[in-house]
């Protein structure tokens, strides 16, 4: 039987899977920011539901029915996100924590007549891909900021982070979705950037910051 815990980890096994080539349970851990033990119950707990497969000592990956699950509870995350943004005025940094209590709502029509008035959104406010009603997931080629070269031109698609402190990092610096950004250069040392964009003074951003920002090439 689902919980609004069991579908976190069932969430945080998705989002891992996704990010890294395998899930170990340290990974997953720290992700949700538990214990080992604690992490390992709850694994066994999916096991038996058969939503994971685990075994001692390998990584742990989602069954066909463990994705399902976690791609529904995704699509309603993303969809909360989205109507607090354009429905109600949101802040895109404020509605991750909104969001996480919402997502646990179980009924399939209130989400689905949250998407009907959004208009079928393809991405939620962070440019993610929104799993539509069968579960189909919109997949994307972008990459990276930080693998951009100097002189390129690229256009800010996606975050590879929805922290509140990035988002307002983001706000401060006046850098959204859709923005035309060009390289002007690379620091050797760090790897830091160099930037403009919006015609704005050029701005340097870290490796880090430039890891989480994903562009499509112009």
């Amino acid at each position: 039987m689902s919980s609004p815990a069991k579908e976190n980890y069932l969430k945080a096994i998705y989002a891992l899977s996704n990010e890294l080539e395998n899930v170990t349970l340290s990974k997953l851990s720290e992700r949700l920011r538990v214990s080992n033990p604690t992490a390992n119950s709850m694994i066994k707990s999916l096991k038996e539901l058969n939503w994971v497969n685990y075994e001692k000592y390998r990584p742990i990956s989602l069954t066909d029915e463990g994705k399902k699950q976690a791609v529904k509870i995704v699509r309603r995350h993303r969809l909360a996100e989205m109507f607090l943004v354009e429905k109600m005025g949101f802040n895109w940094s404020e509605v991750h924590d909104i969001a996480e209590e919402m997502e646990h709502i179980k009924s399939s029509l209130f989400f689905d007549r949250m998407d009907e008035i959004l208009g079928f959104p393809e991405r939620d406010p962070h440019g993610s891909p929104i799993p539509d009603k069968q579960g189909k997931v919109l997949h994307h080629n972008f990459s990276k900021l930080s693998e951009a070269s100097v002189g390129s031109k690229v256009r800010l698609m996606a975050l590879g982070s929805s922290s509140r402190d990035f988002l307002k990092f983001l706000d401060n610096r006046n850098l959204e979705l859709g923005t035309e950004i060009k390289v002007k250069s690379i620091e050797a040392f760090d790897q830091s950037m160099e930037v403009s964009y919006n015609s704005l003074a050029p701005t340097t951003f870290s490796r880090d910051i430039c890891d989480r920002l994903l562009v499509l090439p112009l």
